[in-house]
């Protein structure tokens, strides 16, 4: 009984102290816009002087957004592929950069969203 008892308490406290999963995602989108910031900002935030965001402007032709935290069709799976493998002059990065769990938060902070 006393076992049952303790056993119940410490469910009980695990399921009142575990993140809500809204939570877990506000963090892990969270995460992922650092990770834009530290590796992929320089070359695809907005404006003139970031080259990914220009050369996407002209492979597009208007017809999407260059600067990436604009598009609203980046697929997680897209956005994984590109960053392993590089694409034209965009290197790839190891996992000793980015590592697989800040490329999942990349991919999901990239996502579409309802919000865009």
């Amino acid at each position: 009984m006393k076992r049952s008892l303790g056993a119940a308490v410490s469910l009980a406290a695990a399921l009142l102290w575990a993140p809500a999963p809204q939570a877990d995602a506000q963090t892990t989108e969270a995460r992922g816009k650092e990770v834009f910031d530290y590796w992929c900002a320089a070359c695809h935030a907005p404006g003139p002087r970031h080259p990914g965001t220009q050369a996407l402007d002209v492979l597009y032709g208007g017809t999407k957004p260059g600067a990436l935290e604009a598009r609203t069709d980046l697929l997680p799976e897209i956005t994984r592929a590109f960053v392993r493998s590089g694409v034209s002059v965009m290197p790839p990065f190891r996992k000793t950069e980015i590592s697989d769990t800040d490329l999942d938060a990349l991919a999901t902070y990239l996502a579409p969203r309802a919000d865009r």
